[in-house]
């Protein structure tokens, strides 16, 4: 199955002097990864037969998976990755606006999720309902030239984002496709070239 977002890339972490002091607080609580790819691969244990050792794949995923599961880790998803973002509503008075987050991201042959998707599309893929993080135009802007830095994949994520667990759904021709289950606690939205914070959603 081909996936609607593309491999996520995570970079060092990169604490922004000026991030939201609740943003902060969730990312000092979390473990930084260094690799989605191979965070999603350990904790999934996508494996194959056990005559092929699939056996000790399953028991190491499991161990894994305890360990992680309802513990916080934190990730960057770089600008050319990010294109997880729509404009939503603006409301040019104020200066304020919607970003909608597709809160899916692959990694390895699987994916972590905000939540756990119940049904595909006609593609087979994972359909999920938006993250609508509250933002504002930085000074100077207007809401087409956030558009086009939406459009051109020009601002980046810091997620905390803490697994729940796996979620399965039938995959198109046959068998199952499976991910991660999370609680995306924090997301932060900023500009790529300056780090300035534009969008932060706080989930309860």
């Amino acid at each position: 199955m081909r996936w609607i977002i593309s491999m996520a890339v995570l970079v060092p972490v990169l604490a922004w002097a000026d991030a939201d002091p609740k943003f902060t607080k969730l990312r000092d609580q979390a473990e930084a990864l260094a690799s989605l790819d191979g965070f999603v691969e350990k904790y999934v244990g996508n494996c194959g037969s056990a005559l092929m050792g699939g056996a000790e794949c399953e028991k190491n995923a499991e161990i894994f998976r305890r360990g992680a599961t309802n513990k916080k880790f934190y990730m960057i998803i770089t600008e050319d990755s990010a294109g997880v973002l729509q404009m939503g509503e603006v409301n040019v008075g104020e200066g304020t606006l919607v970003l909608n987050l597709t809160p899916f991201f692959a990694g390895s042959s699987s994916a972590i999720t905000h939540g756990a998707p119940s049904k595909t599309d006609a593609n087979g893929n994972p359909v999920l309902p938006f993250l609508r993080i509250p933002s504002v135009l930085p000074e100077g802007w207007n809401p087409g030239m956030m558009a086009r830095q939406v459009q051109a994949k020009a601002l980046r994520l810091q997620i905390v984002f803490t697994p729940q667990g796996l979620w399965t759904l039938p995959k198109k021709g046959g068998g199952t496709i499976k991910g991660i289950k999370a609680k995306f606690d924090a997301v932060l939205v900023s500009v790529g070239r300056t780090g300035e914070q534009v969008g932060l959603l706080i989930t309860k």
